[in-house]
């Protein structure tokens, strides 16, 4: 059997692949502290849950109307006007989670051989969208700078060009939580508007920061038109498997790519799309409780692993922190699961080698527990 060319470019999720081994372990037994997924811990806030079920029981299970029911995009039209964000109903895109807007947009907007612009360390499955639709990539390195973009802008007017036609950037970011400053947003605008560019603001975790604010690339001067907003429900309202997402961009795009999704999703599932509602109006609180008790872990990770000699970059939002380790980061993990039984994900997945990338959506007991570990068994 042959097989399209597209697909063989690209490999399989490197998260997934550590979590389905962290499965496999556990499957045998084996108690696996698992810091690899990006998954809170947490329940579906209440207020949510029950309207899925109410929307359910209503009759809210057959076909929306493909780009979301209107009562969503109207509140989600609301949430990113309260960000800064002017955007119409009609300029929203309902999807089956934020990986679906993000492939929507690839595959609307490149063809074989345009260039796409990545910052290191970037969320894997960048990589392959670009893959899948063909984009050559170039990527800026943000590793020398302690995993921020401001003083790493020079670096990335180097990569951009007249020949860039995306560029994609994730405050906070997956997998370092850094946000970046409105200086190096600034600076990312002073490009795309020079160079003719469309940037993808990809703000999935903009609801989980520690003592920042998180500012939406669009909201800058002469960026309305050209960026491309993403966001979903699965990390702030923890809802990673309601499969919820959306994205935000102008008519003519938004006309383009939805045939890409009616002709593949038809649309999100309708009830889902209720509870989508409720979480926008209804759940500040359990919001604020969750960003609390992930700052609480952050900063327990950040002494226990200074208290072992090991200075990590400190996040200031998401739930992630890159530790270095090992130049051979894919060995080093790979040990660390079948010597410690901890999982984590080697950095050169995303495009820096010699780090790990590290989920803090655990509880601070198994934290503690997989930092233990990690020591007793030589990886620190």
């Amino acid at each position: 059997m042959d097989f399209a060319a597209r697909v063989q470019r690209v490999e399989p999720s490197a998260t997934v692949a550590v979590s389905n081994l962290a499965s496999q372990l556990e499957a045998d037994g084996v108690d696996v502290v698992d810091l690899s997924v990006g998954e809170p811990d947490f329940p579906t806030p209440e207020p949510i849950v029950e309207a899925g079920k109410a929307a359910m029981d209503a009759g809210h299970t057959g076909y929306t109307p493909s780009n979301g029911i209107p009562e969503l995009r109207q509140a989600i039209a609301d949430k990113l006007a309260d960000d800064g964000l002017d955007y119409e109903p009609s300029e929203i895109v309902v999807t089956p989670g934020g990986k679906q807007s993000l492939y929507e947009v690839f595959q609307t907007l490149i063809d074989d051989g345009d260039e796409v612009v990545l910052l290191d360390p970037a969320w894997v499955s960048y990589e392959a969208m670009a893959k899948l639709s063909g984009a050559s990539l170039e990527r800026v390195d943000l590793a020398p700078h302690e995993f921020q973009l401001e003083p790493a802008l020079e670096d990335l007017a180097a990569a951009v060009s007249d020949e860039t036609e995306l560029l994609v950037v994730n405050s906070p970011s997956n997998p370092t939580g850094a946000v970046f400053s409105d200086a190096a947003l600034e600076g990312v605008r002073d490009l795309a508007v020079e160079h003719d560019v469309t940037v993808v603001s990809d703000e999935m975790y903009e609801e989980i920061t520690y003592g920042v604010e998180q500012t939406s690339l669009g909201t800058l001067d002469g960026m309305a038109d050209r960026t491309i907003t993403v966001n979903g429900f699965s990390k702030a309202y923890s809802m990673t498997g309601w499969r919820l997402g959306y994205y935000a961009a102008s008519e003519d795009l938004v006309e383009q790519s939805g045939k890409l999704h009616s002709h593949s999703v038809t649309c999100a599932t309708n009830f889902v799309q209720h509870a989508g509602v409720t979480a926008l109006e209804q759940v500040d609180d359990a919001i604020d409780e969750m960003a609390a008790a992930f700052e609480e872990r952050r900063d327990f990770l950040v002494e226990a692993f200074a208290d072992r000699g090991v200075e990590v970059p400190v996040p200031d939002g998401a739930f992630y922190m890159m530790v270095p380790v090992d130049e051979d980061d894919q060995a080093w993990c790979e040990g660390a699961i079948e010597d410690a039984h901890v999982a984590m994900v080697p950095g050169s997945a995303f495009g820096t080698p010699g780090y790990a990338r590290l989920s803090y959506a655990a509880s601070l007991e198994r934290l503690e527990e997989g930092v233990e570990r990690l020591d007793d068994a030589g990886y620190l």
